[in-house]
């Protein structure tokens, strides 16, 4: 009965300091200083943030839960030995980790659904060049792709030159870069 309530205890401290601690040291408002903009092409969900399993979060639910569930389980006289009331505790500790597991993943994939678009989905996508593209140089073009406007460098595709406010087709898409026809 003692490991239970430890296991309910530690859990329920880690859970508090891990809120006060994210909220007051979270990070969230973390620059690369000197790092002079950014730039809007080739992003993908690969870098979202995501839950895993082994998430402090998730194993600080199933310890919570296990010990929480064990303390219940030892109040009944059907349940009250440890070879009783142990693995039916680790079967409640896991359903409530996965079933947390399992929010948390559907919260982040709605959340996190970027409006960044695929880049490969971008080829064929007309766009306006918003600072002209020098000859052989780079200019900054501007698209729309799902009600969202973007803005990235880009190079005409044969090195000529593009007027500003003059419409453009993308071709392909090379790390950061886009590269645009005129229409």
């Amino acid at each position: 009965m003692m490991i239970y309530a430890i296991c309910l205890v530690v859990g329920l401290v880690f859970t508090l300091v891990s809120v006060i601690a994210g909220h007051f040291f979270g990070g969230h408002d973390a620059h690369v200083a000197g790092s002079g903009g950014h730039a809007e092409a080739g992003a993908d969900s690969s870098d979202m943030p995501g839950i895993s399993i082994f998430s402090p979060t998730v194993m600080a639910s199933f310890v919570t839960a296990f010990g929480g569930f064990g303390l219940i389980f030892t109040q009944f006289p059907m349940t009250s030995k440890t070879v009783v009331s142990a693995p039916l505790s680790i079967f409640c500790a896991l359903l409530v980790a996965g079933g947390l597991y399992k929010f948390l993943s559907m919260v982040f994939r709605h959340t996190q659904s970027s409006s960044e678009s695929h880049v490969a989905k971008l080829v064929g996508t007309e766009a306006n060049v918003i600072t002209p593209i020098a000859e052989n140089g780079v200019g900054e073009i501007a698209y729309v792709v799902g009600g969202s406007r973007y803005t990235a460098a880009a190079r005409a595709e044969k090195g000529a030159s593009v007027a500003s406010g003059q419409t453009v087709k993308i071709t392909r898409v090379v790390g950061t870069q886009f590269y645009v026809t005129t229409i």
